[in-house]
């Protein structure tokens, strides 16, 4: 009797390694997403000579990001997540190789099925990693599993970003193209090695695997509850299961929708900065826009090590309310960055931002897993979809309001949406947490 739980906690114990063994490939891999993502703007407008092209690149990239979240709910129900993670690194990695090895000839081509592949594997693999952690690790470590996952993200793209230079202007693109290469295939072996479960015909139902909604010790008002319409109905009526669980959700509609939002303004913050920072030092743009993301990043890891220490110490996850909270913080972090205040101010508020975008995250992150297994991919993949159209229909639109108005009015209508929709899903969680406990209703 004494014995069990030692072999409980080993087993524990033994989960989390094999976790963090996953989290450094793909932090890995991660730093060469952020190296590529600098590297393959390059070298497409030297290539073709054209800025548009620049743009077309990223829109086919979000595109490929778009169909790919409306299928990961039906691929992840037909195969094991282990699978679909190594075969989505395997093909980002000989995407890369063919882009190396392409005659001059083929140098445009290969550089849209370059985008067309990492767009959409990119987001296979993130719904393939979040709708899978609940098993790995545990309902009770999701929160502490997902910051773990958005600091070495984060790390990443801070080396990503910082080394993409030096490694272009060094060694040239066929170097960095290589170096990414070399990433992906270090993320597909570290997930060939490891067991990880989730996806597939035996997880995709919802049912035995999927938990209920009171687990984990979540707060009840958004927290998703048993789901047992869209796992009874018939496989023609099963179609819409995102959209089915959401429903079930009381607040998580609202949650994706908010979701969706932030999207549209982080694209407004993103286009909206090197504008801003070639108004501050025209001779060296790219000064500010780096210092900015380090200190973003900074302040997003900080808040990843306070959320993990709050998840160990307490057993619970930020809550639903720090989603809405985070995101109204980061918002108006982002609208005072463009406001003209001293540097140094500036500084504290992209440590702010980063800060606050990392509780969004793990918050988002872990509500959404609390769906049973088989709806809870369908709705990540959905949640990319959204994301990657809120995004993307913003980086359109910021760049044209960019042309006749000035960053902080850009950004600011941008984030301010996101504020006002913010502040509506923050009245629709208090409201859910002064009625009744019982089965929610949609």
């Amino acid at each position: 009797m004494l014995s069990r739980p030692n072999a409980e906690s080993a087993d524990s114990l033994h989960g989390d390694r094999r976790y963090r063994f996953l989290v450094a490939g793909y932090a890995i891999s991660s730093y060469g997403t952020f190296l590529n993502m600098v590297a393959l703007n390059l070298f497409v407008y030297e290539t073709t000579g054209r800025a548009l092209a620049m743009g077309l690149f990223m829109a086919v990239r979000l595109a490929s990001g778009f169909a790919a979240g409306l299928t990961a709910g039906g691929l992840l129900a037909r195969f094991t997540a282990k699978s679909v993670m190594l075969w989505t690194n395997i093909a980002q990695a000989s995407a890369m190789v063919l882009l190396v090895l392409a005659p001059d000839g083929l140098r445009t081509a290969s550089l849209v099925a370059v985008s067309v592949v990492v767009g959409s594997c990119g987001t296979l693999f993130m719904v393939s990693l979040r709708s899978s952690i609940p098993e790995m690790v545990g309902e009770d470590r999701r929160s502490w599993a997902n910051s773990l996952s958005i600091t070495g993200r984060s790390l990443a793209m801070v080396a990503g970003f910082a080394s993409a230079g030096v490694v272009v202007s060094l060694v040239g693109y066929t170097a960095a193209f290589v170096v990414d290469t070399a990433t992906f295939a270090v993320c597909a072996v570290t997930v060939a090695l490891l067991p990880i479960p989730g996806g597939g015909k035996g997880n995709g139902r919802g049912g035995g695997e999927g938990r209920s909604a009171g687990s984990g010790r979540e707060e009840p008002d958004v927290v998703p509850g048993a789901e047992p319409a869209a796992d009874a109905a018939p496989a023609r009526l099963r179609r819409p299961v995102a959209l089915a669980a959401l429903a079930a959700a009381p607040g998580l509609g609202l949650m994706v929708a908010l979701r969706g939002v932030d999207a549209l303004g982080s694209s407004s913050h993103n286009a909206a900065l090197p504008v801003y920072s070639s108004e501050l030092d025209a001779s060296r743009p790219a000064v500010f826009v780096s210092a900015f993301w380090c200190l973003w990043a900074l302040g997003n890891i900080v808040a990843q090590q306070l959320i993990q220490r709050y998840a160990r110490r307490t057993g619970r996850s930020v809550g639903a309310a720090g989603f809405g909270w985070g995101t109204c913080l980061m918002s108006g972090a982002f609208i005072l960055a463009f406001a003209g205040f001293p540097l140094v101010a500036t500084a504290a508020i992209a440590l702010v931002a980063g800060a606050a975008d990392g509780l969004t995250e793990v918050s988002y992150t872990s509500h959404l897993q609390t769906l049973p297994a088989g709806p809870r991919a369908h709705a990540f993949g959905l949640s990319a979809t959204v994301e990657n159209l809120g995004f993307g229909a913003g980086m359109i639109l910021v760049a044209a309001a960019l042309d006749h108005y000035t960053p902080l009015t850009v950004v600011g209508w941008s984030h301010g949406a996101a504020l006002v929709v913010a502040a509506v899903y923050l009245i629709r969680v208090s409201g859910l947490r002064r009625t009744p406990s019982g089965p929610p209703s949609a």
